[in-house]
């Protein structure tokens, strides 16, 4: 497969009433790329997937697929893979005939169709089951039988809308790094929609966080956690302790300490400061604090102290420290850039 360019040149999709589900929504992504766009509830996510897909009707701008504007093309026509969250497979037909249907759908000769379906529930390891109904397959199982639905067409697309979050979190997890595998061996361009942060950074090569209909930021995983462009995308991608602060220059005071910006263009005044745990460290001396709780979380610990002023902070920590209920200790800022708001 060769993975189709796609773009949204000022999208906007507007519902009776005049509310905007999509509000000029510019995108672009190159052949073979995986873009998530992720965002809260409500914020046209899933809108611009379907939009793209042709089950919603934009109500001006385009959408561009390899320089066609496919934005009036019905939805059999865009040669697209689909793969929802409720795995929509159907209950009377098997796994491999869940799979062949697309193709019967377009007239392939049945021994290629069987052929096609076999290759393709081999590419999502389930070359044995493909004689199984829905009703007896994991649920794990039914997303692959769903994907190689979706692949078995050979589209110059895929999209994926909320494809885990019906899995429990262990599988939810090897799926996630088996799609993403599979993706980067055909070279399909993906479109995935999540309100899941921690999958949109681990799987994407870019992440579109959304808003209202817009886009807020565009960027790499690393770029949107280290280099958030508003205080939106700081709070919302990753864990941020939100704090006053009061902005001055290039600088903002928080909690006596000055810590830069990474917006110097700041206005001066009274803000919200978003400071990232791992930049906030245990220290022999500092600021005062006790301890509320402690998780432990594998390779680290997380642990929610309160100050004296009464504000609680989350400190990302060694599993090597650690600090009880009630202990008295002490907090340090790492000195690392800082997101803020204007309150």
């Amino acid at each position: 497969m060769t993975g189709a360019t796609v773009r949204f040149s000022n999208v906007v999709k507007e519902y009776p009433g005049g509310t905007r589900g999509l509000d000029g929504v510019d995108l672009e992504l190159t052949g073979g790329e995986f873009v998530a766009l992720l965002g809260p509830s409500g914020c046209g996510k899933t809108t611009a997937l379907r939009s793209l897909a042709g089950l919603e009707t934009v109500t001006s701008g385009r959408i561009m697929v390899d320089g066609d504007d496919v934005s009036t093309v019905p939805v059999n026509r865009r040669d697209i893979g689909m793969v929802f969250q409720s795995y929509s497979l159907f209950p009377h037909m098997t796994a491999a005939e869940n799979v062949e249907f697309g193709l019967r759908m377009r007239r392939v000769p049945a021994t290629e169709r069987r052929e096609r379906a076999a290759a393709s529930l081999e590419l999502v390891g389930l070359a044995h089951l493909g004689a199984r109904y829905a009703h007896q397959l994991s649920g794990g199982q039914q997303q692959r039988v769903a994907l190689a639905r979706a692949l078995v067409t050979r589209p110059r697309v895929l999209l994926l809308d909320e494809p885990l979050s019906a899995l429990d979190a262990k599988v939810r997890v090897a799926l996630r790094d088996e799609i993403r595998a599979l993706q980067t061996e055909l070279g399909i361009t993906t479109l995935f929609v999540t309100h899941d942060q921690e999958e949109a950074l681990a799987v994407a090569d870019r992440v579109a966080v959304m808003r209202a209909g817009r886009i807020e930021q565009i960027g790499t995983p690393e770029e949107l956690y280290g280099r958030p462009a508003s205080a939106f995308v700081a709070d919302f991608v990753g864990l941020s302790n939100r704090l006053p602060g009061v902005v001055a220059g290039d600088r903002v005071s928080v909690l006596g300490s000055e810590l830069p910006l990474l917006d110097q263009a700041a206005a001066s005044g009274h803000v919200e400061a978003f400071v990232r745990p791992e930049d906030v460290v245990l220290a022999a001396d500092g600021i005062p604090a006790t301890v509320v709780s402690t998780s432990f979380l594998g390779s680290l610990r997380r642990t929610v102290v309160e100050l004296e002023s009464g504000e609680r902070m989350t400190v990302q920590h060694s599993v090597d420290d650690r600090p009880g209920a009630g202990e008295r200790v002490h907090v340090r800022f790492a000195g690392a850039p800082v997101a803020v708001a204007a309150l």
